[in-house]
């Protein structure tokens, strides 16, 4: 139920223009200090889950793996996609709040 609140949270942080998707995109957003919150598909290679991990662990940046490729791109209008970035605090806070909830759900 959860992962339901936290992609329409994505959706419409991405139809108002505030949130990167791509690697090259995200990892710009993490070394500027623009991004509040990263996520990243579930099923991205080892090596991407890696290096979005400890780039967020370095600057400080909450990092969640949450969906698949698919289900990131089309509930960003866009294609499959990896990994994104929300540059919006008030989104940020919100989607942080209920990645919370789900993981103290599954527990």
């Amino acid at each position: 139920m959860e992962n339901k609140k936290i992609f329409s949270m994505i959706s419409l942080c991405a139809k108002a223009g505030r949130l990167v998707s791509g690697g090259f995109s995200v990892e710009k957003a993490v070394k500027e200090g623009k991004a509040q919150v990263v996520i990243v598909a579930c099923d991205a290679s080892k090596n991407t889950k890696k290096l979005f991990s400890q780039k967020c662990d370095y600057y400080r940046i909450p990092y969640y793996e949450i969906g698949d490729k698919d289900t990131l791109g089309r509930f960003i209008g866009k294609e499959m996609r990896t990994s994104i970035a929300i540059l919006d605090e008030g989104f940020g806070n919100q989607i942080i709040k209920y990645m919370d909830l789900n993981e103290n759900m599954e527990v």
